[in-house]
Formats: C-alpha cells, structure tokens, sequence
C-alpha cells in the first residue's frame, strides 16, 4: 500500500490549508460572536456564507463527491488528508459544503435517488442552498440494534404515511433544514434486514413537529442543533420512497460506511489541532522555573500523542484504501477498527492538551472543549464503540477459523 500523496492531492491540500490559515480560523469566534448577536442563535450567521461563497469561487466544493461533475473527482483515500484539515476547524466543513449529516444525505441520493428526487433534493443540496437531515436513532429502543426501530412507513394508496419519533436528527434546528431521511418499518413480517426503508420527508409537511433541540454537554450546536422530531401521521408521495421498500440497511450500508470514515478523517485533524496548541502552549508557559515543554511528563503526552496520531492516520488510510479497492463491505472490519480507534485518540490527545492549558482549557477560549464533546460523542454515533468491536471480534474469528482448516 502506497501512501503517498499524489500531486494533484498536494495541490488540493495546499490550497485548503491556505484558505484554512486565511479564512477559516480567523472566523471562528466572528462566526460565535454573530450567533449571540442575532437575537436568536438558531439562525446562519452571515459571515457564514461569506465564507462558502469565497470558498466556492476558489473551487473549494463538494470535495466529499467522487464525480467530478459535482465535485473534486476524488476517491476515499485522495480525500483523506482534505477532511483531515477540515477536522481542525468545526465550522470549516459547512464552509466547504462538506458537513454531515448533508454528506451522507446526498451520497444516498446520489447513488439511490430516483431523477425526480435528485433534481428536487439532491441538487439543491449540492448548490448549498438548503441543508437537510438524517432520522434513525428513537428515544424508546435500544439503538446501538438499529433493528429496534419502531417508526412506521405504511403504504397508503399513492402516499406513505409515517408515524414515529425520532432524536439527535442532526441539523434539524436550522432554518435551511428542508428534509429528512427517514428509517422506518415497512414490513414487519419480512427477513429481519428487509422490514426496513427510507423515504423523504419534507419538514414543513403537515403532522411533522420539532418537539427541541438536544445540547450536547451544554453545546447547542447552533444554527445547526440535534432535534427530537414527531412525525404524526405524515403523508408524502410514494416517489418519495428511496430505492424500494425492504432496502432500508442496504442504503444505511453505503451511507455508514463514507460516513463514519469522513469522521475518522476529521478526528485526525482535529487530534493534529490539539497537539499544535499542546506544544504552543509547552514552549511559551514557565512551572516551577522551566518551561512545560521542558517537563518530563509534557514531554510525554507530546511523545504518545503523535505516536497515537501516526497510528490512526495509518489506519484510516488503510480503511480509505480498502473501500477504494474492495468495496465498503469488504472495508468493513478495517472501517470498524478505525472507527473504534479515531475517536480515543482524538479524546487522548484533547485530554492532554486541556491538562497543559489548565484552566483555560476548559474554556472557550481555545477550541478544545468544544472538539472534546464532539469527539466525545463519535464514540457513540454511527454505532458504540462495543458494536464496533463485537464486528470486529466475529469477523477475525470467522478469519481465523478459515486459516485452520
């Protein structure tokens, strides 16, 4: 496996870091400070699409997408290194039309969508002009076992009537929300991983209800948010059916899988953040008459921390590889392991960095608290840590098992 990164993703990574180091860190506290002076935070700050027209007349766009009609032509392992450096920054993603759950939504559309539903959602997804969200995790069932799920999609003449309630739909508290993709039963009575589908539904549709927006360890995650949604009896078009009825995980298949390796991706830059202002902070603060940086301990938290990044930089890639060559499915143990590892190293390196900062890290003063609680919750979200393992576990005994006979 050849790592390397080609000239045309050291030319794209150039320019991302330079429109990084202009634009993007230099408005992280405008892009907070707008929120708070609008007279309600659930609204786009301005700055906010300033910046993605500036990064899209810079062709900074859609680099997620490999068609190169609508985006950068890349696959999994070229976009890597440009998620990573998003990763860095919370607000960079949304600049670069790159931000879940948006990502995920229009890989579905794209590969799943009928011509109807990618020129009425798709599209405007793609052009930045609405933002949507994704509905499957349910407040009453255990949804570490997405077979749990209780929303109904029921068949209606020529509509679909949904009923059920939905939580942490993430993005659904911002005002440009138009959809949901909703995960509902179809048919309870066919093979287990077939009852299941997904269908598009409008949020201004009658009998869909925001009931709130869930903070996450007291970040509301404004304009954006994670809201609980009622969806009482809502009716839609039967073309709003994504694929066909019964194909529910096939789709959360090919969605899960980009996604929880674009988090990965990210968390690496988001780990490289942290050491940066770790070791900032080590060389310019002085402890019992010498600097951090000259104090065994620091100097180990910096040791195990690039040890860690480098560990899961080379893993990550290794799951980009594998999706690239093989296919998601046969990626499935390496996007696993990694989605398992990506998280605690991030969390290890912010622990340190925090631990460094003292006070201050804690603080809004510098990013870490905020990437602390996002990284916190990738332990959890697109599948817990123990499933990941548990999959991990079977398939290398089923691996195992094969190499003894």
């Amino acid at each position: 496996m050849n790592f390397d990164y080609s000239d045309k993703v050291k030319r794209w990574r150039d320019k991302l870091e330079q429109f990084m180091e202009k634009v993007i860190y230099p408005n992280e506290k405008a892009v907070e400070a707008q929120l708070n002076q609008q007279g309600t935070r659930w609204k786009n700050p301005p700055i906010m699409e300033e910046m993605k027209a500036e990064a899209r007349k810079e062709g900074l766009w859609n680099l997620f997408l490999p068609d190169s009609t609508y985006g950068a032509g890349l696959n999994n392992l070229e976009y890597a290194p440009l998620c990573e450096l998003m990763g860095r920054s919370v607000i960079a993603p949304e600049v670069f039309n790159c931000a879940a759950p948006d990502t995920g939504n229009m890989e579905v559309l794209y590969y799943y969508g009928s011509q109807e539903q990618k020129e009425k959602w798709l599209i405007p997804l793609l052009e930045g002009e609405i933002r949507s969200c994704f509905s499957m995790t349910e407040p009453d069932v255990a949804s570490s076992d997405a077979t749990n799920m209780r929303t109904r999609i029921e068949r209606d003449g020529n509509e679909y009537v949904i009923t059920g309630r939905k939580w942490w739909s993430s993005g659904a508290g911002d005002p440009r929300c138009r959809f949901a993709i909703v995960m509902g039963l179809t048919n309870p009575d066919a093979p287990k991983h077939e009852r299941h589908s997904m269908i598009i539904v409008p949020l201004d549709a009658p009998g869909v209800e925001i009931i709130r927006t869930l903070p996450v360890f007291g970040y509301d995650h404004a304009p954006h948010g994670h809201a609980e949604i009622e969806f009482n009896q809502v009716r839609v078009p039967k073309e709003n059916i994504i694929w066909e009825e019964g194909k529910g995980f096939a789709i959360a298949q090919g969605r899960l899988g980009p996604g929880r390796i674009h988090h990965c991706m990210r968390l690496i830059g988001v780990a490289e953040r942290a050491l940066s202002i770790l070791c900032q902070r080590a060389q310019t603060r002085v402890a019992f008459g010498k600097s951090l940086a000259e104090q065994g301990v620091v100097q180990q938290w910096i040791a195990d921390s690039r040890i860690e990044i480098e560990q899961a930089r080379l893993l990550t890639l290794k799951a980009a590889y594998m999706m690239d060559r093989v296919g998601n499915k046969e990626a499935r143990k390496e996007i696993a392991m990694i989605k398992v590892m990506a998280p605690q190293v991030a969390l290890n390196v912010l622990d340190r960095a925090i631990q460094a900062l003292g006070a201050a890290g804690v603080s809004d003063d510098f990013p870490l608290a905020m990437h602390w609680a996002n990284a916190r919750t990738l332990r959890i979200a697109d599948g817990p840590d123990e499933v990941h393992r548990m999959s991990v576990a079977r398939l290398e005994l089923k691996e195992q098992s094969v190499h003894r006979q």
